[in-house]
């Protein structure tokens, strides 16, 4: 379905808002054949406001599904192998005080631990390749210079009222509206979920700028982060590009208050008088919220709409396309007839914990910025600086590290208290920062390469029996899944990968590649299934979708 010229009457999915969490929302149902028609405002991608510039690995393999993590990387402008490092420097052509390595999973090409590295891209370019692939297929359609203004639902079916690029009101119906169009969701008002927002309090200025020859004059080498430790003015510096572009945030600065001279301050944080081209500025603070209830009936929100985390961390949108692929599947299942509405209902119980322990993580991470760090060292003299250097290396590295290393969030988030996850109170807790793979039911299938080939490649689109196909129980669940008329692949292990990645001879792998259930004998494989796809508890059916 091509970008659409004229708002359609009906769409079994309307998804408001077209950033990144909402277009992965329309990928992920087209990818399990249901249509949608995204409302966005935005005519074009500004690349003036680049937002997000990480792409963890967990959201890669989640893109990798939706075949467009190849194209990513092609587009970013920093390829992944360039650099995995933080720098922390008294200035961006100073000295350097430390580094730390393997950021952000970008160290992970390779690794048997996922099927993805993640990818330091900024997130127009993120947006532009959703959009084209939204563009290239035949369920997903992408209406642009509009705007959503209400929302409402009934027994029957939900709608949005819409203003086109003429300026004319239209009501749009439809089975299920998501609203993914950040803090003033209107579909969250119309769900009468409160969000209250507090204020981060540390005020941002961000910059992009071109700046010829630069990298030339910085020591340090290669780095994702120059964390630019200085009195005068804090904050971090990076690279769009591997030509002249550049982005900065300086830290404390207030355009409400005080005269913010862009030209200054990136000179500021670079320490040298440079030749600058600033293309955009955008002052900003962090803000801390999470929505009460993520949905009811007909209505449903994701990302920034749900929750908002400060930036430090790089988990923002990661978390939004976690909704979006969690909330997709879901809602393709009811939509194509193989999990009942109450199926529903887990997706708030699974990803608002996720949101609130990404939020938690990312305020500790806002407690200790450039401000903070600049004051661990001291260089009135060189001497005084070298004397100094180990200790605030020291200080910096135990303040920071997991914010760069997070892989026990991005990978090992879990959803144990689910009502479709079976078994899972055997899984140990993770910590944020370490990733120990584990199938106990809740968590991301452990990956591995399987005769050279992703394991993740060799799952279905749907839900996976993943194991020794042997034993009498993967009959067993294969019979009751074509019973109950629960798509499901099957994938071959050995006996002895399976033990060795699993601790049971099957697992059941639902579409989001987290395990529903691992075992090696099954009582009752209907009921495995029935909870799995959320028909052992009940909810009221009036959520059915419309006949027409």
């Amino acid at each position: 379905m091509p970008f659409v010229e004229a708002l359609p009457e009906y769409s079994p999915v309307l998804i408001v808002g077209g950033g990144p969490v909402g277009l992965a929302c329309a990928a992920e149902l087209a990818y399990h054949g249901v249509a949608s028609l995204v409302l966005e405002r935005r005519p074009e991608v500004s690349h003036l406001r680049p937002r997000a510039k990480t792409t963890s690995a967990r959201t890669m393999e989640l893109f990798r599904r939706l075949g467009i993590a190849e194209q990513i990387r092609r587009r970013a402008g920093l390829p992944v192998e360039w650099s995995n490092t933080a720098v922390f420097c008294t200035a961006l052509t100073g000295r350097e005080i430390t580094r730390i390595s393997g950021c952000f999973g970008l160290d992970l090409t390779g690794s048997q631990l996922v099927a993805e590295a993640g990818q330091q891209v900024a997130q127009p370019i993120v947006e532009e390749v959703l959009r084209e692939s939204l563009n290239a297929s035949d369920l997903a359609g992408l209406a642009l210079g509009v705007q959503g203004v209400g929302v409402g639902q009934g027994d029957d079916g939900a709608w949005v009222d819409v203003v086109d690029r003429t300026g004319v009101r239209r009501r749009v119906i439809a089975d299920w509206v998501i609203g993914c169009e950040g803090a003033r969701s209107i579909v969250r008002e119309a769900l009468q979920s409160n969000y209250d927002v507090v204020d981060g309090g540390r005020p941002n200025f961000s910059i992009v700028f071109r700046a010829p020859g630069l990298a030339d004059q910085v020591p340090h080498g290669p780095a994702v982060h120059y964390w630019i430790l200085a009195a005068v003015q804090p904050g971090l510096m990076g690279r769009f590009d591997l030509v002249d572009l550049w982005w900065c945030s300086a830290n404390g600065v207030d355009p409400e208050t005080q005269h913010a001279d862009p030209q200054k301050i990136v000179r500021n944080l670079v320490g040298a008088d440079v030749a600058v081209k600033i293309l955009s500025t955008d002052a900003w603070q962090a803000r801390v919220a999470l929505a009460d209830h993520w949905g009811t009936g007909r209505l449903f929100i994701a990302g920034d709409a749900a929750h908002q985390n400060p930036p430090w961390g790089g988990h923002g949108f990661n978390t939004g396309v976690g909704d979006a692929v969690n909330l997709g599947w879901k809602l393709a299942a009811v939509i194509n007839g193989w999990a009942p509405p109450d199926l529903l209902d887990s997706y708030e119980l699974e990803r608002r914990p996720v949101a609130q322990q990404t939020i938690d993580e990312a305020v500790g991470n806002m407690s200790n910025l450039a401000p903070e760090l600049a004051t661990v060292w001291q260089a009135d003299s060189d001497e005084q600086f070298e004397a100094t250097r180990q200790a605030a290396a020291d200080a910096i590295r135990r303040t920071k590290d997991s914010e760069f290393h997070s892989l026990g969030l991005t990978l090992g988030y879990r959803y144990d208290n689910s009502p479709i996850i079976i078994g899972a109170a055997s899984a140990p807790p993770a910590a944020n920062d370490t990733y120990v793979p584990n199938a106990a039911p809740g968590g991301r299938l452990p990956h591995f390469q399987l005769r050279g080939e992703s394991l993740y490649d060799r799952l279905g689109r749907d839900f996976s029996l993943v194991g020794d196909l042997t034993l009498p129980a993967a009959g067993s669940l294969a019979r009751a899944a074509a019973a109950l008329r629960v798509p499901m692949e099957t994938v071959a292990i050995d006996a002895p990968d399976c033990a060795a990645h699993f601790d049971a001879g099957l697992v059941l792998v639902r579409p989001d590649q987290h395990v529903a259930w691992r075992g090696d004998r099954v009582d009752d494989p209907a009921q495995i299934l029935r909870t799995a796809t959320g028909r052992a508890h009940g909810r009221a059916q009036s959520a059915s979708p419309i006949s027409r």
